[in-house]
C-alpha cells in the first residue's frame, strides 16, 4: 500500500493583519488602528504610563496592548471607551478621526474661561481685602 505524496509542510493560512501579508481588514480599520497607536505612543511615551497599566485599565492583555501600540490591531468599543476615559491623548485621535477638532478645542475654551472666571473674583476679592 502506498500513499501519495502531498508535501511535508504544514498548510499555511493567514491571520488578520499578520506579517505575512493578512491586510489588516478594511482600510477604515487600518487607519483607525494605525491613530490609536500613534495616540497610545504619544502617551506611553511620557514614561508615567506603562503597558501593564494600559492592561489593568482595561482589562486587556499585555500581547494585546501592545498589538495596539503597534497599530497591528485597534481596541474594541468598550476597551477604547476606558482609554478614553484615562488618555486625553485617545480622545483627541478619536475626535480627529470623526471630524470633530473643533469639539475639543471648545471644550478647552470653556474649561479655560472657567479658570479664568475664577482668577477674576479671586484677584477682586484680594483686592478689598488690601484696600481695607
Amino acid at each position: 500500500m502506498s500513499f501519495t505524496k502531498k508535501g511535508n509542510s504544514f498548510p499555511r493560512y493567514r491571520r488578520r493583519g499578520g506579517p505575512d501579508g493578512g491586510g489588516g481588514g478594511p482600510p477604515h480599520q487600518v487607519k483607525f488602528a494605525a491613530e490609536i497607536a500613534l495616540a497610545l505612543e504619544k502617551m506611553l511615551r511620557g514614561g508615567t504610563v506603562r503597558i501593564k497599566t494600559v492592561a489593568g485599565w482595561t482589562g486587556a492583555n499585555e500581547r494585546t496592548v501592545k498589538n495596539w501600540v503597534s497599530g497591528r490591531y485597534g481596541p474594541c468599543g468598550t476597551h477604547l471607551i476606558v482609554l478614553m476615559q484615562h488618555s486625553d491623548e485617545v480622545i483627541e485621535s478619536v475626535l480627529s478621526m470623526v471630524g470633530l477638532d473643533d469639539l475639543r478645542l471648545t471644550e478647552k475654551l470653556i474649561i479655560m474661561e472657567q479658570h479664568m472666571q475664577e482668577l477674576a473674583s479671586l484677584i477682586r476679592a484680594l483686592k478689598k481685602t488690601i484696600e481695607r
